[in-house]
């Protein structure tokens, strides 16, 4: 289905029949993405008595509990709540959820002992139209998808770099790890605070989403992003970000 949006005065044209999938799926074994030193979700039946909620263990429906925790197994989309002491949710506060986007790939820094995202290597987005920056790092790799991240020191995007993405104007920054943050900060949590511009004057309606994966076959450039979080009273929410490419 195609269809016509209009941006800062200007009109793309995109097709909603292609979506490019950016999200992980939630899965209930060790071949889920973990984070944070927790264990893998789990998706099991619920267990009542006799009862069993499978259809193969004699139910009419498969009835499922889901255990898991957005920031450490799930694509996930978080507000300012993340970090601060009043009780902010992601629900109150993301209102829209189509933007105008970029897509960049970007290879980390070696830092020491850190991959670090620098400013210099995000420069290309200087003064772009866009309000949500979607970074791929590299490599990048299927692996990506079911990757145990505890105890790995990933990539992260140094304070400058989060401080010149809000100078350019992006509301929702969108990165395939865990965190903006470097694993073990004691808990300084920069790149959050300087994107969100926390607490001198802080930006309610920025989104940050971590946990994606673009695949290699979605090129770098310019998209149109659905970013649609599930309805979750809570800082953080599974989310299942999704680009359209703009047609010529």
């Amino acid at each position: 289905m195609l269809a016509s949006i209009s941006h800062n005065g200007e009109t793309y044209r995109i097709d909603f029949s292609k979506p490019l999938d950016i999200s992980i799926s939630l899965r209930g074994d060790d071949k889920n993405p973990q984070a944070w030193y927790l264990k893998h979700p789990e998706i099991k039946p619920v267990r009542d008595g006799k009862f069993v909620g499978k259809v193969t263990e004699g139910a009419s429906v498969n009835f499922n509990n889901i255990w898991f925790n957005p920031h450490a197994h799930a694509t996930h989309t978080e507000c300012v709540g993340h970090i601060t002491p009043e009780n902010e949710n992601l629900q109150q506060l993301l209102k829209t959820f189509f933007f105008k986007a970029v897509l960049i790939s970007v290879e980390p820094q070696k830092k020491g002992s850190d991959l670090v995202i620098t400013k210099k290597s995000i420069e290309k987005i200087k003064n772009i139209d866009a309000q949500a920056l979607v970074i791929r790092c590299l490599p990048n790799y299927i692996g990506k998808i079911s990757k145990i991240h505890s105890h790995s020191n990933w990539p992260y995007l140094e304070e400058e770099a989060a401080v010149f993405i809000r100078e350019n104007g992006i509301k929702h920054l969108l990165i395939d790890q865990p965190s903006v943050d470097k694993e073990n900060d004691e808990g300084k949590l920069l790149a959050h605070k300087a994107f969100w511009n926390y607490p001198k004057n802080t930006r309610f309606d920025a989104t940050i989403t971590e946990l994606i994966y673009v695949p290699n076959k979605i090129e770098d450039g310019d998209y149109f992003l659905n970013l649609q979080p599930a309805s979750f009273e809570n800082d953080a929410a599974p989310c299942k970000p999704v680009l359209y490419k703009i047609l010529k």
